[in-house]
């Protein structure tokens, strides 16, 4: 009896947590709404930009979102966007006029890119981390 009992509950373990793996993915940026817009423009990776006439310094945050929208991708989106924001925040803060440099990830796996973004998802919520450059650019 004492056998089923320590089978069950090692069933029932193995059931709670087999859709709770977190899921890294890389998204297109275009897809996320051009974060270009919305103030402070943010660059991301090497994207071409008016020249530096000075830099800040640089800052990172951290988003993690709990899972409301339907799908794994709109859940990334959604934390990037708030990401973006914070980046963009601390721009208005510090007097700067642009975010250069922008990279993305999720634990170990960066992604430094013009064109794509790093994210985790799990079934509950979805995880970023950005970082950037504070600068003030030329005008043109």
């Amino acid at each position: 009896m004492k056998r089923m009992y320590g089978l069950g509950a090692l069933a029932v373990v193995a059931l709670t947590q087999a859709g709770c793996a977190t899921q890294v993915m890389s998204l297109p940026l275009a897809a996320a709404g051009g974060q270009s817009r919305g103030g402070v423009p943010v660059y991301f990776g090497q994207q071409d930009h008016p020249a530096v006439r000075s830099q800040l310094g640089d800052v990172s945050y951290s988003v993690r979102i709990a899972r409301k929208v339907a799908g794994p991708e709109d859940a990334c989106h959604q934390a990037l966007a708030e990401a973006v924001q914070k980046l963009r925040a601390a721009a208005h803060d510090r007097q700067a006029n642009a975010v250069i440099g922008v990279s993305t990830r999720f634990h170990s796996t960066e992604t430094s890119s013009s064109t794509d973004f790093t994210c985790g998802v799990s079934p509950s919520a979805a995880a970023i981390a950005v970082r950037g450059q504070l600068v003030v650019l030329e005008s043109n």
